[in-house]
């Protein structure tokens, strides 16, 4: 069988259970000649049950304008703030503290996260999204 010839690839980051013909997704996808409606259909079912995540989708367009996409784990930085149950990160990170999280908080994000994160085990994907915490102002209990 011959192999079909990628035409183009597309990251976007659309909210779980909610993609829409509206910008971002429209414009992205209807530049690339792929059939938008059939796109939104097939993310909203795949995404769920993960509804009030932003989901990262990378989308590999094909010269028959047929496409595959790959949907990767919400960004640290989301699970953490819905993890504490908070609107956005500290604004001098530095400074000002917004929250706690514990070790086993950080495990749970870790664990949702392992696929995506550049770590061997998981003492090390802790050390990431400590890190991703302490940048955002949350303060780290590692016991």
């Amino acid at each position: 069988m011959a192999q079909k010839k990628v035409v183009k690839q597309i990251k976007l980051q659309i909210d779980a259970g909610k993609a829409t013909p509206a910008p971002p997704v429209g414009p992205a996808l209807g530049q690339a000649g792929v059939n938008i409606k059939e796109f939104c259909d097939q993310f909203n079912n795949k995404t769920k049950g993960q509804v009030g995540l932003k989901i990262p989708v990378v989308i590999t367009v094909y010269s028959d304008r047929s496409f595959t996409f790959i949907t990767k784990s919400p960004p640290a930085s989301v699970l953490i703030l819905k993890e504490l149950g908070l609107e956005k990160g500290a604004q001098t990170p530095g400074t000002q503290k917004i929250g706690k999280i514990t070790r086993a908080q950080l495990e749970k994000i870790a664990e949702i996260k392992k696929n995506d994160l550049n770590a061997h085990d998981m003492d090390a994907a802790i050390k990431i999204i400590a890190g991703t915490c302490r940048s955002m102002g949350v303060e780290v209990e590692l016991d």
